[in-house]
């Protein structure tokens, strides 16, 4: 069942809390985290989740929630953020869904997000108008990584990074179209691609 925002917040912090300390937050914990200052808005929230499959709790424990491994073994659940231009950049669009990935395509998952391709500029590269790109955040970017960039404006783009001193240039896959280049100051980095995933 589709999650609210609230919901896929605390959903999202309980996961990576339990990857970084091998058991669940307090009511608390969350609480401080998503500013919420009541602790029976947190419990209603938890108990959504519950109610919808996305969390369990053991009885009359303390610190049991946990995910529900409803996903097949050797998969993981990634936020699904949006539409990625593999052309014109668009606009960013924000979906709010989740999509399951094979493992082997994610090393750090709470840094890890999915988009879909809109658009051929990557071609070349076979990513395809339609297709999913699993994307890494990552503080640094090299040169000739594919990247998902955000141009001043919040259009998205999804091209090939190239640094020239002052200015950035985004090279498309398809001998068709033209590189866009732009001040380094009006592009923002949001990630690197890490792989691809195909819905025949």
């Amino acid at each position: 069942m589709a999650l609210t925002r609230r919901q896929r917040e605390l959903y999202d912090f309980v996961c990576a809390f339990i990857a970084e300390h091998g058991y669940s937050p307090s009511l608390e914990e969350i609480g401080r985290t998503l500013g919420l200052s009541s602790v029976a808005t947190v419990h209603k929230h938890v108990a959504q989740l519950v109610a919808k499959g996305w969390l369990q709790k053991g009885w009359n424990r303390a610190r049991s929630l946990e995910p529900v491994a409803s996903q097949p073994a050797g998969e993981l659940s990634l936020p699904l953020l949006g539409v990625v231009a593999a052309g014109v950049p668009i606009e960013s669009v924000e979906v709010q869904d989740r999509i399951a990935v094979p493992a082997g395509l994610v090393r750090h998952p709470e840094a890890s997000f999915v988009l879909q391709v809109r658009g051929d500029s990557m071609i070349d590269e076979q990513i395809r108008d339609g297709d999913f790109v699993v994307v890494e955040r990552r503080s640094e970017v090299r040169d000739g990584d594919t990247v998902v960039a955000v141009l001043r404006g919040g259009e998205a783009t999804l091209k090939k990074l190239q640094r020239r001193g002052a200015t950035v240039r985004l090279l498309p896959a398809n001998a068709r179209m033209k590189p866009i280049e732009v001040p380094a100051g009006e592009v923002e980095v949001r990630g690197v691609v890490r792989g691809l995933l195909r819905r025949y």
